[in-house]
């Protein structure tokens, strides 16, 4: 660290520096340091990790031109401008290199002689703040969650910035008693997210309920989910409908706008009323229960064909959470499709271990229709295929995905992989193998740079990436043994997955 830059931090904090950064760098959260004119002063190499840059490209800088948050949204110039400390802020940001950070900010003002002198600014991300709290609970492979539900937010997968930012909103709004509406298009994972919101809830521990409106007949989801005396109707009992089976829990509406309108406003009348009252009956019975609904369409569409009475919506909608579908999060589809392929294997019991370069080059230009369901199953039927090798290629795949160009008379722009180069082409989980002698051979064309044109270091973070998962993957997660088998130590191994953005659980085994 540059003299200079040690006198300001020293100034700004009236201690010596070597006092206080042995201290300082022995932090596990990130930290920076800003003087009274929001110019950063210190930085660790936590921060670096979150952030993905370089210490020298951050120091001496304005706040506001590393980060791409307005003095409004940033926490640290809020912090310089009140003098009040912010503790727990939630915060989702971009840097100016792109990279997109979920964290946790606590941040307080320095102060000399009752003079402001700057902040200094503690982030933890929110993967690693939910990391620890699991690891101190029940093992992920054994947990079971309550009710029978099987997700929470720990099974939510992603890094788009508008998936995050669902994400997010799901988290704030499982903490109150509001009404929350989800909207995605089938497949986006409108389930999965209510789950997560009910399991992060005051109401964790009592009844999860969930019902679809589409797949049940409007005369017989009506007596579902008021209930019914004897004698409503022939043939009916008395038995307690899903408002009152769910009180003191929650009740999970899915696809309200495949409801009848009829039936919409008698379930408003219970929502505004907070009574029930069953079929064939007179008496009316309380109910305490947080209503979490989903539309499969765009809410203000709905109405307008008259598929979503637009009171219910504005009762329902008091939280609106929409999900993106899996065409606008591409960044998230080589995830996800790794994700699956280790849980797919894992259930089936197969040696699958990697995904082809070239059918990771399609799964990024197929528009997924079915979302991150169908990316689910197209991985699961590729792992019953794969019999000689341990690669999902093209071959394993339904014949839709290598076909869906040419039958919308679209070019063939995905390569086909190589005939015998599967094993050669690629390492594993995907990334390119370097070539002995830094040139890949293809059929009937001149040989080309590996790296495309890349720069020497861009050439170096890849073959660092693929040694990082490659060592993960040979030794089932653990992080300890990989980083020795590698040569490097521990400390360094966990700072090479942040910055590469690689989740050891995806090799878990």
């Amino acid at each position: 660290m540059k003299t200079s830059t040690r006198h300001s931090i020293a100034r700004t904090l009236d201690i010596g520096y070597e006092e206080f950064l042995p201290f300082f760098d022995g932090f596990s959260e990130g930290l920076l340091i800003v003087d009274r004119f929001a110019t950063i002063i210190y930085y660790n190499a936590i921060m670096a990790a979150i952030d993905e840059l370089d210490p020298a490209q951050v120091l001496g800088k304005k706040v506001v031109d590393v980060y791409e948050l307005s003095e409004t949204d940033s926490v640290i110039m809020q912090c310089l401008k009140n003098q009040q400390p912010i503790v727990d802020r939630s915060l989702l940001y971009r840097t100016r290199r792109g990279k997109v950070a979920n964290t946790i900010h606590t941040v307080f003002p320095l102060f000399k002689h009752d003079r402001l002198e700057g902040a200094i600014c503690l982030v933890r991300e929110y993967n690693v703040l939910e990391e620890t709290i699991s690891s101190v609970s029940i093992p992920r492979n054994k947990r079971v969650l309550p009710n029978d539900t099987r997700f929470d937010f720990e099974d939510i997968i992603g890094r788009n910035i508008d998936f995050l930012r669902a994400v997010n909103t799901a988290k704030m709004a499982a903490n109150t008693p509001s009404p929350v509406m989800l909207y995605g298009e089938t497949g986006t994972g409108k389930e999965l997210f209510a789950q997560a919101i009910h399991n992060q809830s005051g109401r964790m521990k009592r009844r999860y309920t969930a019902v679809n409106c589409a797949a049940i007949p409007e005369n017989l989801l009506e007596g579902l989910l008021f209930g019914t005396t004897s004698g409503a109707f022939t043939g009916a009992r008395n038995k307690l409908g899903l408002f009152e089976r769910a009180s003191g829990g929650t009740l999970f509406l899915d696809e309200l706008n495949s409801m009848g309108t009829g039936l919409q406003a008698k379930i408003l009348r219970v929502i505004q009323e907070r009574k029930v009252r069953r079929l064939g009956s007179l008496r009316e019975t309380e109910i305490d229960v947080k209503i979490i609904s989903s539309v499969n369409k765009e809410p203000h569409v709905a109405i307008a064909e008259n598929n979503l009475r637009p009171d219910l919506f504005y009762r329902l909608g008091v939280v609106f959470i929409p999900i993106p579908p899996l065409r606008d999060r591409k960044e998230d589809i080589v995830l996800l499709a790794r994700h699956f392929l280790a849980k797919h294997s894992r259930v089936l019991k197969r040696q699958v271990a990697d995904i082809s370069a070239s059918v990771l080059a399609l799964f990024n230009e197929y528009d997924w229709p079915g979302n991150v369901r169908e990316l689910e199953h197209v991985i699961e039927g590729a792992i019953n295929l794969v019999v000689s090798s341990r690669t999902i290629e093209r071959r394993h795949l339904q014949s839709h995905l290598t076909t869906w160009r040419r039958l919308r008379g679209l070019p063939n722009t995905v390569q086909p992989p190589v005939a015998g180069s599967s094993s050669e082409g690629t390492g594993l989980h995907g990334h390119p193998r370097p070539h002995p002698r830094g040139y890949a051979a293809s059929a009937g064309a001149d040989r080309q740079p590996v790296n495309g044109g890349k720069g020497l270091l861009a050439t170096q973070a890849d073959l660092e990436k693929v040694a990082v998962t490659d060592a993960l993957a040979a030794h089932g997660g653990n992080v300890t043994r990989a980083a020795a088998s590698i040569g490097i130590s521990r400390q360094l191994f966990t700072y090479k997955m942040k910055k590469y953005r690689i989740d050891r659980r995806d090799y878990l085994r």
